[in-house]
C-alpha cells in the first residue's frame, strides 16, 4: 500500500507548526494508496474530530490532544487512530489492518496508539487516561 506525499507533510505541519488538530487519513483502494480524506482546523475540537469519522468504514486518524497535567502544566499528546467500525465491510477492515503498521512507521513522532470499533473506546475519557 503506497502512502500518498501529502500524508506524511500535512503529519509534519501538525507535529511541527500545529496548523491543524487532526487529520482523517482514507485508502484509496483504486489507487492502492493512503491519502487524506480530512484536516481538522486548530480551533475544532474532539467533537469535531468524532464526527469526521464515517460510522460504517475504516480510516486512520491522527489526533493532537491537548491537555493540562497535575502540575497544571499544558501539555499535548499525538494520538494514532485506528477506525475499524463493527459495521465496516470485513475487506475494508482487513486492508486496513494489513496496512496500519507501515502507515504507522510513515508518521514519525506518533506517541499513542489507540484502536477503535466503536466510539465508546475512543472518547474523550479514553485520550485522557491515555494521555499521561
Amino acid at each position: 500500500m503506497a502512502v500518498h506525499d501529502d500524508c506524511k507533510l500535512k503529519f509534519m505541519e501538525l507535529k511541527a507548526k500545529r496548523t491543524y488538530r487532526f487529520i482523517v487519513y482514507k485508502i484509496e483502494e483504486n489507487q492502492k494508496q493512503v491519502i487524506v480524506e480530512k484536516l481538522g482546523e486548530p480551533a475544532q475540537g474532539y467533537d469535531d474530530f468524532a464526527a469526521s469519522l464515517p460510522a460504517d468504514e475504516c480510516r486512520y486518524a491522527v489526533y493532537d490532544f491537548e491537555f493540562m497535567t497535575e502540575g497544571n502544566v499544558p501539555k499535548s499528546r499525538i494520538f494514532f487512530i485506528a477506525w475499524s467500525p463493527d459495521t465496516s465491510r470485513v475487506r475494508s477492515k482487513m486492508i486496513y489492518a494489513s496496512s496500519k503498521d507501515r502507515f504507522k512507521r510513515e508518521l514519525d513522532g506518533i506517541q499513542v496508539e489507540l484502536q477503535a470499533t466503536d466510539p465508546t473506546e475512543m472518547g474523550l475519557d479514553v485520550f485522557k487516561s491515555r494521555a499521561n
